[in-house]
């Protein structure tokens, strides 16, 4: 079985890097770090003109009808350069649940406008600290309104439109739950940004008092539906880790044989080269999760749950991992405002925690291992 991109592929993730170095340097995310916009317009409006907002979306609803594994090597880019746009939240979560759960009458009117960039998206599951279940969830949906807090929503402050994971039953089964699309612009809803360590990544507190919202897919199958959302997402954010985690490693191995200390160069030292390599083993243990994941989600197999929880749990630890230990490997200067150690740890955290915890897809992974050796 081969895991390695296509020459394709390989392609077009050199021009994603090549275009996002034009782009895309890290001032930009400092810019919204320290600025009053959500995220950088000009750098969204960008990437839509590029097409990536309509990768996997197909040709018929104005994507570019490509498949996961492109979005695959786009998303590790978009990780690498810190992007602070909000692609995650519209391209992996909202995207990915309307060609799951929608009609075609939703498609055809959501669609391409999410490729077209005229709308943006984003999914709102979590309630507050604490592990989803459908037990947990308070927001309910009847007759057609939607009533209940969200919090956090990644990008909510700026989203178009949510995909909602509502009540619409009495009870703790998985089948009390659908989801709903709502207009976050319209009537019902109140939105309010949430102070967090990534600003460059904004959250927020969506509350909906009786807001008009409509099913997305059959009443009841909302648990499922989100669950396979999540789990595209999963594997698709891990690749921005990966980006993310392997971009921390160039910087401190880069920074290493540069700099000196008592008349040696630092990288010479053994115990840099030690957090080096564990650094770089973690990478290349979360890279061979993400491509068995890549693969998983390209082919639907049955293993993707599976695959995509590996993915999670590995990448959020390289990444957290590599960032932290390049804020060790530049010293005291790597605890500075100005040098840019500080935003991979702060986007690190901000990732980890984007579609869960990773004590819930360490959870999920058990499970899954648990039903794979009962079967």
């Amino acid at each position: 079985m081969n895991f390695e991109f296509s020459e394709d592929q390989m392609f077009l993730k050199e021009q994603a890097n090549k275009f996002l170095s034009e782009k895309c340097d890290l001032t930009v995310n400092r810019k919204v770090l320290e600025g009053d916009e959500p995220f950088d317009k000009n750098l969204w409006q960008a990437v839509v003109e590029m097409g990536w907002t309509g990768t996997t979306i197909p040709e018929e609803y104005g994507g570019l009808g490509l498949g996961h594994l492109e979005l695959c090597v786009i998303a590790e880019e978009l990780g690498r350069a810190l992007a602070p746009i909000p692609f995650s939240s519209s391209v992996y979560l909202a995207t990915e649940a309307l060609m799951i759960a929608g009609s075609e009458e939703q498609k055809q009117e959501y669609l391409p406008k999410l490729a077209a960039g005229e709308l943006i998206g984003t999914f709102a599951m979590a309630e507050g600290v604490g592990q989803p279940l459908p037990g947990n969830i308070a927001v309910t949906l009847k007759d057609g309104k939607l009533s209940g807090d969200k919090l956090p929503v990644p990008d909510g402050d700026i989203a178009d439109f949510a995909v909602v994971v509502a009540r619409t039953a009495d009870g703790d089964a998985e089948d009390v739950l659908s989801l709903a699309l709502v207009d976050l612009t319209g009537a019902g809803v109140t939105r309010e940004t949430v102070k967090t360590l990534d600003p460059s990544r904004s959250q927020a507190k969506v509350s909906f008092a009786d807001a008009p919202a409509t099913l997305l897919g059959a009443e009841g199958e909302g648990w499922a539906m989100a669950r396979k959302t999540l789990d595209r997402a999963a594997v698709l954010m891990a690749f921005e880790q990966i980006g993310g985690a392997d971009r921390c490693l160039e910087m401190a191995k880069d920074y290493a044989l540069e700099r000196y200390a008592f008349g040696r160069l630092i990288g010479s030292y053994q115990a840099l080269k030690h957090k080096m390599a564990d650094m770089y083993i973690k990478n290349v243990l979360a890279r061979s999760n993400s491509y068995y994941g890549a693969w998983a989600l390209s082919t639907d197999a049955p293993e993707l749950a599976l695959a995509a929880a590996t993915a999670r749990v590995s990448a959020i630890d390289a990444f957290h991992f590599a960032s932290k230990e390049n804020i060790q490997i530049h010293g005291g200067m790597g605890y500075t405002w100005e040098v840019d150690c500080h935003l991979f740890y702060r986007r690190s955290k901000n990732l980890g925690l984007a579609l869960g915890a990773d004590r819930v897809w360490k959870d999920r992974l058990v499970a899954q291992l648990e039903q794979r050796n009962v079967a």
